[in-house]
């Protein structure tokens, strides 16, 4: 993946800016001041130090790390609410003995000696309480010199409680302590609901870290049972899985019938049979049967583990708009303070300076607040990834994600992604007096050693006639050719068209007839070489899958050109093409210019999506602008793609584009929502319209600007809602509908 231009990029960027926040952590270090015991809280302390300095080298455990991530959420969500709801009941004292508030709402409330001292006193420990956090979260941001969100509300906060105690000092001087207390509750209500939400949408990682059991139960060479964590388990291990237990780890089944329910991990939603040499997923359920289980991998290398760091890696990774939200939030922050310093020079030259023109600076300082902004992105990357996750796709890169709404082309590997795989000898013809079952025997000798889908059907059919394929010496595999071995000291091939060129071998008019009428048919022909001369041709079947015709009408509904990439004859290649209504077909390609046609297409000034699921696939996918994995493909190809499809469905690229297009547009929208509140409110801040009695307190300012993050919370919810189903297609079955995020 080095030479994936965007992907190095990225990395990049996840490697200088990863982590969590500075915000975080100072947020995670006021949790930590109210543990109740101290040696706990210099642990945590330790930990999270850890924690993100992992994040800073980009080298951490990522189960670990999510489960100090999720839980941090939690803590910080906790402590808003708290913090909220003591600060609200703490105002209600102000907010009842507030001159104005009583003079604008008709009422009054008794006065007692002291009772002047209530508002004062009340407001401070309401700012010491709830507004002090906001002032260590900016700490960081100073430091680093980079002031932003925290900073602003810092500011805004400071300035009306130093003008509010001054006017203590100087009774001429009007406080305004109801609006600073209400200030500050509206910015922790604002913060709580957006590190719930961000904690709701963050919680897929949590979900899946649940699937796995605590213990297992090993099977000992005496036969007995014993209770072990699932920690201890080590490759090799047999263990029991009991109906209804989670399998513990991944492996193969030994012995045991039984249906698993694997749609946590696939979003597959019927139960899977598996029974003897069926490999089994680590979380997945069992049904009703009794199995054993051969353990091959443990911990991060199990399946789950590997979604899990797919799914948080996608989570911490920055889009390209996100980056333009920290941009504008950055620019935000000096327009503010632009704003500011001319609406309190412009209000002291056209009255004079004094509390109404302190009153002007903070409310503006106040709707300049980029917290909507600042939680306009991250909300969407959130839910999107929860929502991919959920329907089978795990996102390995979130700029190849928004880029998969561009796509102009997408190719898709024909064997395997567009037809179900799996080959059949359908047609023999064989010349020079070779019968089919002396065909037959010399092929299966020959591909005996082979573990290629053609290799195992001409094995299978050699089998159900009965025949015994003799013994094959110096066995070779010709890289996109065929294969070659020595059956009876005499040298024999087995290949497609490739090793015909290769060879140079002449084509009888007999086989010729065979190849182009298997060819109309959709089949892949294999000849077969003994001594130099072409004796036999086998007509391969490889069934197109009932979905490709669905996908491909999707795609071209949605405006997206499709292409087919394949080894296989043109005849073979032109003929599943027309069936499916394909616009581009690349056939004959040897694995090693995958790759290039990839490249022809990118030259031709299209953004390129590429579907493949095997070792030869991996080239052609990193160069892709959007390499698509099936993940039941090999480790190389799913490591060299962007997003990786769970389930072996080309149907879900067409949910990946359809999800593609719902979440950029949600970033749109939330963009407009946060920014476009801004552009609006910090004129009415300035006062531009009090010519006119139109002005906005502080406490206004902060009901807007905490409405504005509501709003973008909400709508980023909304997103869950998208219908990634293929409703215009008919025939949709149940297994392929859409699932909600959570």
């Amino acid at each position: 993946m080095d030479d994936h231009s965007h992907h190095d990029h990225h990395d990049t960027e996840n490697g200088e800016g990863g982590g969590d926040s500075a915000e975080s952590r100072t947020e995670q270090s006021m949790l930590e001041e109210e543990a109740e015991d101290a040696d706990e809280v210099e642990a945590e302390i330790e930990e999270q130090h850890d924690h993100h300095a992992g994040h800073e080298a980009g080298g951490r455990d990522h189960g670990e790390g999510h489960g100090d991530h999720g839980g941090m959420h939690a803590g910080h969500e906790q402590m808003f609410r708290r913090r909220f709801f003591v600060s609200t009941l703490l105002s209600i004292p102000v907010l009842l003995y507030s001159e104005f508030l009583q003079t604008q709402l008709g009422f009054s409330v008794p006065a007692f000696p002291g009772s002047e001292w209530i508002n004062p006193v009340f407001a401070v420990v309401v700012f010491a309480y709830g507004g002090v956090p906001f002032l260590r979260m900016a700490a960081p941001e100073l430091r680093d010199r980079a002031p932003g969100m925290m900073t602003l509300i810092s500011m805004a906060i400071t300035v009306a409680f130093v003008y509010s105690l001054a006017s203590v000092v100087f009774p001429t001087t009007s406080a305004f302590f109801w609006e600073l207390v209400t200030l500050i509750d509206i910015m922790l209500l604002g913060h709580w609901i957006e590190m719930r939400s961000v904690r709701r949408a963050s919680s897929a990682l949590d979900e899946l870290a649940k699937l796995m059991p605590d213990t297992a139960e090993r099977i000992t060479e005496s036969g007995d049972t014993e209770e072990v964590p699932v920690s201890e388990l080590s490759e090799g291990d047999l263990v029991l899985v009991r109906p209804g237990a989670s399998v513990p780890a991944d492996g193969v089944v030994e012995e045991g019938d039984s249906d698993v329910n694997e749609a946590m991990i696939t979003g597959e939603s019927k139960p899977v049979s598996k029974e003897p040499d069926d490999e089994v997923i680590g979380g997945t359920v069992n049904g009703d049967g009794s199995l054993r289980v051969r353990i091959d991998a443990t911990g991060e290398e199990t399946t789950l583990a590997g979604i899990m760091r797919l799914v948080e890696e996608a989570q911490e990774s920055e889009s390209k708009t996100q980056a333009l939200a920290d941009r504008a939030a950055g620019w935000l922050f000096y327009v503010a303070l632009g704003a500011a310093v001319v609406t309190g020079i412009a209000w002291t030259v056209a009255t004079t300076f004094d509390a109404a023109v302190i009153e002007r600076v903070v409310t503006v300082l106040v709707i300049a607040c980029p917290h909507a902004l600042g939680l306009a992105i991250p909300l969407v990357v959130a839910i999107n990834t929860s929502l991919a996750a959920r329907n089978g796709m795990l996102i390995r890169d979130r700029i190849a994600m928004e880029d998969a709404r561009n796509l102009d082309t997408i190719i898709f590997d024909k064997t395997g992604t567009l037809t179900e795989g799996e080959h059949g000898v359908v047609g023999t013809a064989t010349v020079d007096g070779v019968d089919e079952d002396e065909a037959l025997e010399l092929a299966a000798a020959v591909e005996s050693d082979s573990e290629h889908m053609i290799a195992r059907a001409i094995r299978e059919a050699a089998d159900e006639r009965g025949i015994d394929a003799p013994d094959a010496t110096d066995f070779e595999a010709m890289k996109g050719r065929g294969v070659r071995a020595f059956v009876g000291g005499q040298e024999v091939y087995v290949g497609g068209p490739n090793l015909l060129d290769h060879l140079d071998s002449d084509v009888p008019d007999e086989l010729r007839t065979f190849a182009d009428e298997a060819g109309e048919n959709a089949h892949t022909v294999v000849y077969l070489v003994r001594e130099g001369k072409l004796i036999a041709a086998f007509a391969m079947a490889d069934v197109i899958r009932e979905e490709s015709y669905r996908v491909v009408d999707a795609l071209h509904d949605l405006g997206i050109e499709v292409a087919m990439l394949t080894g296989d004859s043109r005849d073979v290649a032109e003929a599943v093409a027309d069936e499916l209504g394909i616009d581009t077909v690349f056939a004959e390609v040897l694995p090693d210019d995958k790759d290039v046609k990839v490249q022809e297409l990118q030259d031709q000034g299209k953004l390129v999506g590429m579907v493949g699921d095997g070792v030869n696939d991996a080239p052609a996918l990193t160069r892709a602008d959007v390499g698509i994995a099936i993940g039941s493909g090999t480790d190389v190809a799913v490591q060299s793609a962007d997003v990786i499809l769970v389930q072996n469905n080309p149907m879900d690229v067409v949910r990946l584009v359809k999800l593609s297009k719902a979440s950029y547009r949600k970033m749109q929208e939330n963009i407009v929502w946060a920014a476009g509140y801004n552009v609006f409110a910090i004129p009415l801040a300035a006062g531009v319209l009090a010519p006119i009695g139109i002005l906005l307190s502080p406490a206004i300012g902060a009901l807007l600007m905490s409405l504005s993050t509501v709003i973008v919370a909400i709508n980023a919810q909304l997103l869950r809602r998208v219908d990634l189903s293929v409703p215009s297609l008919p025939g949709v079955s149940a297994g392929e509908q859409a699932r909600p995020a959570d």
